[in-house]
């Protein structure tokens, strides 16, 4: 009788597969965060979403639709422009607002609930 050698038992399943190629840095965590930060809020949510549809917009459009006041408006959009996720034009005394030109893929995913 020749002697087996000893089996292996089969390696385990890999239950999921990585999510990210890589974990964030501490710096595009903070960056990510703040813009989290920026739409964690159904005021804000709903602005960019007035932005986003309307290509680019007046801040005089926006306090109707949001039932807000000027002031209030202004507020939540100096949060979503320090964020990154708006730019403005002044023109006059109002400034025209459009989504930042490197954040169309991300306002996107958020507005579709999917990021």
């Amino acid at each position: 009788m020749t002697a087996r050698p000893p089996t292996r038992p089969p390696a385990p399943a890999i239950c999921c597969s990585p999510v990210a190629e890589a974990p964030l840095t501490e710096p595009d965590a903070a960056a990510l965060a703040h813009r989290y930060a920026a739409i964690a809020d159904p005021v804000r949510l709903r602005l960019l979403s007035l932005i986003a549809a309307s290509g680019e917009i007046c801040s005089c459009d926006l306090t109707g639709p949001l039932d807000k006041s000027q002031p209030t408006v202004s507020h939540h959009t100096k949060v979503l422009a320090e964020a990154g996720l708006i730019a403005g034009d002044k023109r006059g005394r109002w400034v025209h607002w459009r989504i930042a030109e490197d954040q169309g893929p991300f306002v996107r995913r958020v507005l579709e609930g999917s990021a």
